[in-house]
């Protein structure tokens, strides 16, 4: 599956639990270690979880096997790990605590996108 077609699975698996606010990263010019990242909310420990679990679910669904999931023990950041795009599901106070787009900030704006508020 190209990188595009699992953002786009990604980020449908996200707004089908109403992920808030929602951010791609494009790093794939900055670290060799992904091509991308989804940031996204949840409104609960449950949520968090439940978005993270969905994730999974719908790229299996498409064929994609998650190298592995990080964080699930307390679900205030649950990080999936699919290869080229690395998604971050966190608490709006834990997302903010460690604030990811801040290390990001010198990418292009272009490269940087908010997909929901």
């Amino acid at each position: 599956m190209q990188t595009d077609e699992l953002k786009t699975v990604i980020l449908n698996a996200l707004d089908d639990l109403k992920a808030k606010d929602v951010t791609v990263i494009d790093v794939s010019e900055r670290t060799s270690v992904t091509d991308a990242m989804i940031i996204a909310s949840g409104t609960s420990n449950r949520h968090v979880k439940s978005l993270a679990d969905n994730v999974v679910t719908e790229v299996k669904q498409h064929g994609v096997r998650p190298l592995g999931t990080e964080g699930e023990g307390s679900s205030d950041w649950i990080l999936v790990d699919l290869g080229e795009i690395v998604v971050h599901v966190m608490l709006p106070a834990t997302r903010e605590f460690y604030d990811l787009e801040r290390f990001w900030r010198e990418t292009p704006k272009a490269d940087m996108k908010v997909v929901s508020e």
